[in-house]
Order: structure tokens, then sequence, then C-alpha cells
């Protein structure tokens, strides 16, 4: 998720004084200053929020990221649940506008898991947490099918109608979807592409 340039790195005694703060992260996963990168990043639908990624290579599952929001200096650990969204969705408050609402869909289905994953919203072949182990004909067909989300405008209620192709677990599907202004997003339907692919979305959290 947003494997892009535009994380900050978190250095010195403030990476020691964050690490201090998480260590062990869920009870379970350690951190050091020695070997955990710790980056945080902007994200345009917050004013005061930022997403930090916290990584160690010495975790299981090896490509395991764990993410938090931090507004006035509390830590909102994103684990794949809606609650600690809405949390600070509430508090922050959250602006959605025209020019965002893509950008907030795709954190909110990444963030916010199935059973089998993240909803990731399905735009390139060469986003990183696409399934590393495609073989041709599959990859053939995801690439035939993936395409920009788009916004549609909005509804009677306000609220900002969204489409685009989703990729769970080893699915794809076209979804559209409402966003409240308050960062609530409702799936209105969905319509299977292809199923029981051999490869699987595989971005662990938690």
């Amino acid at each position: 998720m947003y494997d892009d340039n535009n994380w900050n790195p978190v250095t010195g005694d403030e990476l020691a004084g964050f690490l201090d703060q998480i260590n062990p992260v869920d009870g379970k996963f350690k951190v050091s200053p020695e070997t955990t990168s710790v980056a945080w990043r902007q994200l345009p639908f917050y004013e005061r929020v930022v997403l930090v990624r916290v990584k160690e290579p010495g975790w299981t599952p090896r490509n395991l990221n764990i993410y938090y929001l931090t507004i006035d200096g509390n830590l909102y650990r994103l684990n794949g649940t809606s609650p600690p969204i809405h949390e600070v969705n509430a508090l922050a408050p959250v602006k959605i506008t025209e020019e965002n609402v893509l950008e907030y869909l795709r954190f909110f289905c990444y963030f916010v898991r199935g059973e089998e994953g993240p909803f990731l919203i399905a735009e390139d072949i060469n986003n990183p947490d696409m399934p590393k182990d495609m073989d041709d004909q599959t990859r053939t067909v995801v690439e035939g099918t993936i395409r920009a989300a788009s916004y549609e405008g909005k509804n009677e209620q306000g609220f900002f109608l969204c489409d685009g192709v989703v990729f769970y677990s080893n699915a794809l599907f076209i979804a559209n979807f409402a966003v409240q202004p308050s960062g609530m997003i409702e799936m209105l339907d969905d319509e299977p592409i292809a199923a029981d692919l051999p490869s699987k979305v595989d971005s662990p959290i938690a």
C-alpha cells in the first residue's frame, strides 16, 4: 500500500521513542531501533493525521507491514477492522472531497479487511500489493480486467459514488461504492469477473 516516494523516515531518538511506545506490537511483534524501520506520510483527506508504517525483517510473515494513524500524539493501530478508522475520522475530522475520494476509497478498502485480506482496488498490475506469483495466464486475465477506479458524482444524499475493480483473495470483481462524507463506505453492488484464480492477494497487516 502506498509504495511510493512520499514516505519520510523516522530516525534517532524519535525512532527509539516511538518504538518504546509500541513494543511489542499486539503483544507479539518485537521491534528494535537497530533493525526496525519506521516511516510516516500525509494523507490528503486528513489535516492533522499521519499514517505511520513499521517494518521489521525478523517478523513472520516476512512481508508483514504494521500501520498506525496518529493524531495529537495518540496512536490508532490499523488492524484490519473499521473502528480505528471511524474513530480517527470523527476526531480529525475526515474531509472527503471529489478530488480525494478515490484515495480514501483505496485507503479504506485496503485497511478494512475481510477474512481473506484486503479489498484491493486493482488499478495497476505493478502495484506491489498485487499477487507476486501470477502465471502468464492469470496475469493476462488480471491485466485485461483492471482499470483506474472512477468517481461517478454524488447521489441525492450527498454521498460520493465510485466504482472500481476489486481484487479480494483470489477473485476479481467490479464494485460500486457510496462514500459518505463521514467516511463510512457501503458497497452497493458487486459483479464477479474472475474467481478461483491460482494467485491471491497476500499483504498482511496483523
